[in-house]
């Protein structure tokens, strides 16, 4: 007999099957009826600048997702969060979605004092004018006065006695890993709620990658930093064409030693007389046995 859970995880990963057409009728009129209401994001509205079928798309899309993790179609919506272009989870409905998937006992979070920071060795990107793009840059963050607090988000499964744990996110990862320095980062201002958020994610990550679906906190992506790409086809066209050999090079002889070049219709009459030169030989003339001279 399956149980009320087995049930459930069956349910959350059927997904919605876009090649029923009675089933995409269906999930086509839902998703009309999301794109007209005033409570969705501008994303799933239909606007000015947002056509009817683009924000049915989106609609689809987020009813697909709601339907695989057991989570409201609206509550995905409110939650999921483009940035750069791409789909991020807002961290505290992350959290919710563990909490209430009825796997698992809801996370709880343990924190410990390593005591002051000290000097802390970081990398930091930054840009160079002459070179027109960001460069790694080693620097040192003063933490004399910041406590190294360490943060870990644990809890049990349903029906076990193993305590499941993140890895330890702490103050001195936040600042070697770049986010703690970041422009306008959160980490300064709230760094025991960011190393709560950060332990929930990483611990989803390792224990429930499902319910996140592979993607990352809106708070993890907007902390990532990164040198920006720059495109040097041009730049190494123009060192090839600037530096490259220019002197035309013939088969037969060698340019800047032309002086000792044999004349090759003297090298035709001797040939003609005698048998063809090993390749041990000195001459400078041609060398294959009955070929053209060059």
């Amino acid at each position: 007999m399956e149980t009320s859970l087995q049930v459930q995880e069956k349910t959350i990963n059927a997904g919605l099957n876009f090649f029923d057409p009675e089933q995409f009728d269906t999930i086509q009129r839902v998703c009309k009826m999301f794109a007209t209401s005033e409570l969705v994001p501008d994303m799933y509205k239909e606007s000015g600048g947002n056509s009817l079928s683009k924000a049915m798309s989106n609609c689809m899309i987020a009813l697909d997702v709601a339907n695989r993790i057991g989570a409201a179609p609206l509550m995905v919506m409110q939650n999921l969060v483009i940035i750069y272009g791409r789909p991020t989870w807002s961290s505290k409905f992350l959290i919710a979605t563990v909490n209430t998937c009825g796997r698992f006992e809801p996370l709880k979070y343990s924190f410990t004092n390593k005591g002051m920071l000290g000097k802390v060795e970081y990398t930091d990107y930054v840009w160079n004018q002459s070179t027109k793009r960001k460069e790694a840059v080693s620097k040192v963050f003063d933490g004399t006065k910041i406590a190294n607090i360490e943060c870990k988000a644990y809890t049990v499964a349903k029906g076990s006695d193993e305590v499941l744990e993140s890895s330890v996110i702490s103050l001195e990862m936040a600042i070697k890993e770049g986010w703690y320095t970041k422009a306008g980062s959160k980490w300064r201002t709230m760094p025991q709620q960011m190393l709560m958020y950060r332990a929930a994610s990483f611990w989803t990550s390792a224990y429930a990658p499902e319910l996140s679906m592979g993607m990352k906190t809106s708070d993890e992506v907007m902390d990532i930093v990164d040198a920006d790409y720059v495109d040097i086809s041009q730049e190494v066209e123009d060192e090839k064409s600037e530096k490259a050999n220019k002197e035309s090079v013939s088969f037969g002889s060698t340019p800047k030693d032309s002086a000792k070049t044999t004349n090759t219709d003297e090298v035709n009459k001797s040939n003609e007389n005698k048998e063809p030169a090993s390749t041990s030989s000195k001459t400078d003339g041609n060398l294959f046995k009955d070929g053209p001279a060059f």
